[in-house]
């Protein structure tokens, strides 16, 4: 009962979203904007550095809070040696500080690199941040969640759509995910076609 209710809450993130104008996604052919961000081990990691050696696939994720996240997540280390095979690698970039990134590792296993967004600059470059209602705030809170504490002071109450994008070694996005139902997530197959 508690699971169904709080997937009844988390869609209420999902719905709000669409009421506001929200963000888009950048889209296919667009060049796809560099950044640099340590990783869970405090290491820089940097897009046109990483497209030196093949394509990129770059993966927004909310938080070690969301069921969906994780299990899109464990899906994704799962598959790590097929994406590899194929002469690319993984990134993921989230909100949430080093504390929720070491806990998403301990429910994932994941050994890709884990990027926190301070300030939300690359999920603003690429378009997919949006800011969860006050209502929806409260309502998490109810719940343990609380998006300032979990996201540091200068993330707030902000949230990426999960969305997924495919960088080619020449730095063009060949391929996106951008669905404001987190619920919705692109298939491992469907990734490595466009690889």
């Amino acid at each position: 009962m508690k699971q169904l209710f709080f997937s009844v809450t988390l869609l209420i993130v999902s719905f709000s979203m669409d009421a506001q104008e929200g963000p888009k996604g950048l889209n296919i052919n667009d060049a796809a904007p560099d950044f640099t961000a340590k990783d869970q081990n405090g290491k820089a990691v940097n897009l046109k550095e990483n497209l030196k050696n093949g394509a990129v696939v770059l993966v927004f994720y909310r938080g070690q809070w969301c069921p969906y996240c994780n299990r899109y997540l464990k899906r994704l280390e799962d598959s790590m040696s097929l994406v590899s095979n194929k002469g690319a690698s993984l990134i993921t970039v989230t909100p949430e500080t080093a504390e929720g990134i070491a806990k998403t590792i301990e429910k994932t296993n994941a050994t890709y690199p884990i990027l926190y967004d301070e300030g939300l600059s690359i999920m603003k470059r690429y378009d997919v941040a949006f800011k969860v209602d006050d209502k929806t705030v409260e309502k998490y809170k109810g719940y343990g969640i609380d998006f300032t504490k979990a996201n540091g002071e200068s993330n707030g109450p902000n949230l990426p759509v999960p969305a997924v994008f495919v960088i080619s070694k020449e730095g063009k996005i060949i391929f996106r995910h951008f669905d404001k139902d987190y619920t919705k997530r692109v298939s491992v197959a469907e990734i490595l076609e466009h690889l």
